[in-house]
């Protein structure tokens, strides 16, 4: 199973990612599910996947490889627009299922992929776009500025009551960190380390990359001060007079 998060915000993106990937209770791996195609000064894409990890490492390669689209073969880095980008994903997928898809059938493996993309190509905005296993998608907008993928339930009701399109990008890391830490504690497959980008609107550069391990003194510290924050706002809160 997989979590991972993508906050959509007036100044940038927050994007991460777990890294644990299991074929049962005894086969526990870690592999990044984040990948980033980056021309500085021009471009900046980030993709993190949920799913099978065959399949989707196999649509990485088809988008390094080239794909084809109605005018031509396109890379990441040659499509115009973040909305051809996420048409170039969805054309991968499909590829990746034309190839793939009847010998899984036949194995009685489903087609299990889902893919966070998002960035900005100089001249047009940042977007962060949902791609499904059936390469249609849909994009964060204002009134829903996140998007998820994998166990998705624990990490989001924090997003629901806090996070705005407004919210700053140290909010946004703040913010899709206690998500994660809601989701690690409550289900055992996902797992540490954590893959975080950062992007700032305007500058086709990652502003932050990093690597969060169970040694991370921020994440500590925010996992400790989060939890105490709720066992104190549980004790303040005022009990029914029926009881």
């Amino acid at each position: 199973m997989t979590y991972c998060v993508g906050l959509w915000l007036r100044d940038g993106l927050v994007m991460l990612a777990d890294t644990r990937t299991n074929a049962g209770v005894d086969n526990i791996s870690t592999f990044s599910k984040m990948y980033t195609a980056t021309a500085p000064g021009e471009r900046m894409l980030c993709l993190m996947a949920a799913g099978n990890l065959a399949i989707t490492q196999a649509v990485w390669n088809h988008l390094g490889e080239g794909v084809m689209l109605e005018d031509g073969r396109h890379t990441l880095f040659s499509v115009p627009t973040m909305f051809r980008a996420a048409q170039l994903v969805g054309a991968a997928i499909r590829a990746v299922y034309a190839t793939d898809g009847p010998t899984l059938k036949a194995q009685g493996v489903g087609f299990d992929v889902s893919i966070m993309l998002g960035g900005q190509i100089a001249g047009g905005p940042v977007r962060l776009y949902l791609v499904y296993a059936a390469g249609n998608f849909i994009e964060a907008t204002p009134d829903t500025p996140f998007l998820q993928i994998g166990e998705h339930k624990y990490g989001k009701p924090i997003l629901d009551r806090a996070l705005r399109h407004e919210s700053s990008l140290e909010d946004g890391v703040k913010l899709t960190l206690v998500s994660m830490d809601s989701t690690l504690r409550s289900n055992l497959t996902v797992g540490m380390p954590l893959d975080l980008l950062v992007y700032e609107a305007g500058t086709q550069l990652i502003r932050t990359q990093r690597r969060i391990t169970e040694e991370e003194p921020y994440f500590r510290e925010l996992r400790e001060s989060w939890s105490e924050a709720l066992r104190e706002a549980y004790r303040s809160m005022p009990g029914p007079d029926w009881a």
